[in-house]
């Protein structure tokens, strides 16, 4: 970025929260029971040795893996039904408003509505999240289309860091001239394509839309944040994959098979991604002229608290205090895209004029992003 292109603010977010939310308590219940059924009906090879009895899961060991306490998803009696095991979202029509934009379109009109601005002056709308509900029309021109938005709309998919790649591409589009103000939305509907049947993983997300809308300095109003810098880095790994796809429908034999859903290996994923992010962020700082132990707030991606605890001490230098290195994944579980952004859109408060945070999410790819941002007076 020259010194002469426009500085991009974060001038507003926007948050939609699904009404409904499972408790680990209540989603332990689902799985022991669908586990219980499983093993009855599998008993006589558990009994001949062929196949492992399947092992109960317990609010312990999910609140010790993971931190998370409760989830909001669009649909809790699907989920919570052991014959079932997968939230009930009926197909719409086409002429019905998808679900993935309607849960985007309620997060950016609180976002409008903070900005204080019309919708004219927006340029470009982005969808960023980890799954599109279907290859096309985008869902970002179905939301620009609700949000009578004109200028040009597309979708990006970068997994969880797929927030922070879209901030980077709408600082871009602002710095290059394209336009003046860019809405981002990551609407997630991480319970559809989680395996609740899978003991070490079907406690990690929950649904939930978020918004940003950046806009270029030289137009923004008192407020707001600053975006000092941006950074992206993706490092190919099969420790986090989804094999769902249209391609499916040419190889019929792998349909509903667990890999067409989400599928880790949590303990790789740990020992690679914390030391590469942490690293990531204090060189970004250091070419900022940073000094990372100086960094007010930490908004990172909500994916684990074990992850986010080591990350913030390697980068602060020491152990955060919880204002510092905020956690919402308690209440919300990991929303992908969306965990760092919730994280910033709640805890914005007691942040003085000139005062530095970080936005940052990593995830499968891998990828991870890195956005500083700065108070505005």
């Amino acid at each position: 970025m020259s010194a002469s292109s426009p500085t991009a603010v974060i001038a507003a977010t926007g948050l939609f929260t699904p009404e409904q939310s499972i408790s680990n308590a209540e989603l332990v219940e689902a799985y022991n029971a669908w586990a219980e059924l499983e093993n009855a009906r599998n008993a006589d090879e558990i009994a001949a040795g062929t196949r492992e009895a399947l092992t109960p899961s317990s609010v312990e060991f999910i609140e010790k893996a993971s931190g998370i306490k409760s989830r909001f998803v669009l649909d809790k009696t699907g989920v919570l039904d052991p014959e079932r095991m997968v939230p009930h979202l009926p197909e719409r029509s086409n002429d019905e408003l998808s679900i993935l934009a309607e849960m985007a379109v309620k997060a950016a009109r609180e976002a409008i509505a903070a900005w204080g601005k019309p919708v004219s002056e927006i340029g470009a709308v982005l969808c960023a999240a980890s799954n599109m509900q279907r290859p096309y029309p985008a869902m970002a021109i179905e939301v620009q289309q609700a949000l009578g938005i004109e200028g040009f709309a597309f979708d990006m998919n970068v997994a969880c860091s797929s927030a922070t790649f879209g901030l980077k591409t709408a600082a871009d589009f602002i710095a290059s001239g394209s336009v003046k103000a860019v809405l981002m939305v990551n609407p997630e509907v991480c319970s559809a394509h989680l395996n609740f049947k899978d003991r070490d993983s079907h406690f990690i997300f929950g649904d939930v839309a978020t918004a940003v809308i950046i806009e270029s300095g030289d137009q923004a109003g008192p407020g707001g944040w600053d975006i000092l810098g941006t950074r992206l880095k993706t490092v190919f790994s099969n420790n986090i994959r989804n094999n769902f796809g249209f391609l499916n429908n040419a190889a019929p034999e792998g349909i509903g098979k667990p890999d067409k859903l989400f599928v880790q290996q949590g303990r790789k994923v740990f020992k690679d991604v914390v030391p590469m992010v942490s690293e990531m962020i204090v060189s970004h700082a250091s070419d900022l002229g940073l000094e990372p132990s100086g960094l007010k707030r930490l908004w990172l991606h909500q994916a684990n608290i074990n992850m986010n605890e080591m990350i913030g001490r390697k980068v602060l230098g020491r152990d955060p205090e919880p204002s510092e290195n905020v956690i919402i994944l308690d209440d919300y579980a990991n929303t992908s895209s969306a965990g760092s952004v919730i994280a910033f859109h709640l805890h914005q408060e007691n942040m003085a004029a000139g005062d530095v945070g970080l936005i940052c999410s990593f995830g499968a790819g891998y990828s991870a992003g890195t956005v500083f941002v700065r108070k505005r007076g």
